[in-house]
């Protein structure tokens, strides 16, 4: 593992918000943001509206500028998240989870939430010095936000759609080559 659970899973959740803006738009209706918010295991507040959606959507470049920063780009970044949100770090332990950090209140709005989330996990990743985990999808047609936990740091896809495209297209290369 490179990093504690809850700063991978707040990567990984942004990371997947952040692609929900490729052509097409994934997160398109209240729904979607349902499905997104069961799917990587929020708590707390979630009022499921239209508004909470056009809040949730306007975080996405935000978030993609964050991710895919310099480090000390980064740094600026976080802090201004931090601050906008209000941020005070604590231990907190619930459901399936063991201790980890909150920095908002629960009933705070979802979309700050988690741009919080992203900041404190984003926190980790420049304390360790790991920008280079964070990246753009290696297919030409795709520009995906990749977060790369494997060991040897070989991810260089965001999805296996984009993936098998790719070996697809490399194995018929070679095929019309012999």
């Amino acid at each position: 593992m490179v990093f504690a659970h809850d700063t991978e899973v707040s990567l990984q959740a942004a990371a997947t918000l952040v692609n929900t803006a490729d052509s097409p738009d994934t997160l398109g209706d209240v729904k979607a943001l349902d499905a997104f918010y069961a799917d990587h295991e929020y708590t707390g507040a979630h009022a499921g509206d239209q508004r909470e959606l056009d809040a949730v959507r306007d975080l996405r470049p935000r978030l993609r500028a964050l991710l895919l920063s310099g480090r000390d780009e980064a740094v600026g970044a976080v802090n201004e998240l931090l601050a906008d949100a209000g941020a005070v770090p604590h231990l907190v332990r619930h459901d399936r989870f063991d201790w980890h950090v909150h920095a908002v209140s629960p009933d705070a709005p979802l979309a700050t939430r988690i741009a919080v989330e992203t900041a404190m996990a984003m926190i980790d990743v420049i304390r360790a010095d790991e920008m280079s985990r964070l990246g753009v999808c290696a297919d030409q047609e795709c520009g995906g936000v990749v977060v790369d936990l494997s060991r040897n740091r070989s991810r260089r896809f965001c999805s296996t759609t984009c993936g098998n495209r790719n070996a697809v297209a490399a194995y018929r290369a070679r095929q019309a080559q012999a």
